[in-house]
């Protein structure tokens, strides 16, 4: 089925690289037949998974702590741009074969080249995840992987101390969304609220946190109001895409904060939005 990959470098003696000559293997299944779902396995999460994407993106999971299962990378990789990610996961199974052979097993180009399996972790308690936070975004029932991994690069890049999801949003250990955030969704802090909006902003602000809907309305207040500046734990909630926030998180939030439209435009796009409201209040 499988076959060693004759190895000449001396620190790839103990490396388990296994070339790949048939691409209906069972092994491969996580990179080929599971859905994202089937990954995250929602009756045994202990033992649910997820892709994580380039050697740049693997080396972040890594540093964070999650466990690799197997490799996938084209043979070219294996001493040029992905020796150093052989070196970190020592007997792990590395899977090899030629740019064809892998196409013809994904379905598509490795524009990456390198696809790395790896086990979740528990995810942290809200009052862990928060202890020492000031700022954080939530993102109420963001669905699109694209604007979640978005959101992420921006909250790393500009400051957000956690992110909190509410039950309907993505997972962000989705393989989109995690390529999108290049790795950023290993660095910021995350988890999910159990309930939303009543009882997920009632431990928002059990926690001290004052919460600031960002919505265009009448009675907003712009985002770079001092009065928001001033907050010593601010929540900065998200809205879905198209519908936005919902009336009733709005209504509980202490604050409703826009970003000023010039032109006629009626809104940004959410990750767009977020990036915004991050540099002006993070």
């Amino acid at each position: 089925m499988n076959s060693r990959f004759p190895l000449s470098i001396d620190c790839f003696i103990m490396a388990n690289i296994i070339e790949i000559t048939d691409i209906s293997a069972a092994e491969l299944a996580v990179y080929t037949r599971l859905t994202e779902a089937q990954l995250k396995n929602r009756l045994n999460p202990q033992e649910g998974l997820f892709i994580a994407e380039s050697p740049k993106v693997i080396g972040y999971a890594l540093d964070a702590g999650y466990v690799p299962v197997s490799l996938l990378m084209e043979k070219k990789h294996i001493v040029g741009k992905a020796a150093a990610l052989i070196e970190r996961v020592g007997d792990v199974p590395v899977y090899t074969a030629g740019e064809d052979v892998l196409k013809a097993l994904t379905g598509y180009p490795l524009t990456r080249g390198v696809l790395c399996a790896m086990r979740r972790k528990p995810l942290p308690g809200v009052e862990d995840l928060l202890k020492d936070a000031r700022r954080v975004a939530v993102l109420e029932g963001i669905v699109d992987t694209t604007n979640i991994g978005a959101i992420f690069r921006s909250a790393a890049a500009l400051g957000v101390d956690a992110v909190l999801l509410t039950p309907t949003a993505c997972d962000p250990l989705n393989r989109r969304a995690v390529r999108v955030s290049m790795g950023t969704v290993f660095q910021v802090p995350w988890t999910f609220l159990d309930s939303w909006p009543e009882a997920g902003i009632a431990q928002l602000k059990a926690l001290g946190f004052s919460t600031a809907a960002l919505a265009l309305s009448v009675d907003s207040v712009a985002i770079d109001d001092p009065v928001l500046k001033a907050q010593d734990r601010l929540a900065l909630v998200l809205g879905t895409e198209g519908d936005g926030l919902s009336a009733g998180t709005v209504a509980r939030c202490d604050f409703t904060a826009r970003i000023p439209m010039a032109h006629g435009v009626d809104s940004l796009n959410v990750a767009a939005a977020g990036a915004v409201a991050f540099w002006e209040l993070c």
